[in-house]
């Protein structure tokens, strides 16, 4: 993985990709008709209606620019994580919290797939980085906020 690459599924991908056509396809020409109905109302010093279309459209701008970014950089990882001799992106890791004796499970994704309440953490979170690489019966120790967080891998697919 490039250093600037971002890593993600290949739905995420597709995800950011639908957002940004729609943004391009939908949205931009929206508010420029927008600015064009409010700059038809004359003096535009004291046309709130446009100040406030011009600010939407800087917001549309930057989120098209940010996600032209993020879809130049992806890496999409189609590899099967079940067949790694490691933890890799999108493994499904199953640890035991060796302070609770709870076992938990993750899922390795990217930033823009992170959802905790469904247990997909991002690759490059403290766990997730501590988890990348590492094999069944490793011990792993990460810091947290709460504090440290030991965890033994006992499975992954």
């Amino acid at each position: 993985m490039a250093n600037n690459s971002i890593p993600m599924s290949q739905q995420a991908y597709d995800k950011l990709v639908l957002e940004l056509d729609h943004l391009k396809k939908v949205d931009r020409p929206h508010i420029i008709s927008e600015i064009a109905v409010a700059r038809a109302q004359g003096d535009l010093s004291e046309n709130a209606e446009y100040h406030a279309a011009k600010e939407k459209q800087g917001h549309i701008e930057d989120k098209i620019q940010m996600l032209d970014d993020k879809i130049a950089r992806a890496e999409i990882f189609t590899v099967d994580a079940s067949e790694s001799s490691h933890v890799i992106f999108g493994a499904v890791v199953s640890v035991k919290n060796l302070n609770t004796n709870k076992v938990l499970e993750y899922t390795l994704v990217g930033s823009d797939e992170v959802d905790v309440v469904a247990g997909k953490i991002s690759s490059a979170s403290p766990i997730g980085k501590g988890l990348m690489g590492r094999k069944v019966g490793d011990v792993i120790e990460v810091q947290i906020p709460k504090g440290a967080l030991k965890l033994e891998i006992l499975k992954y697919r």
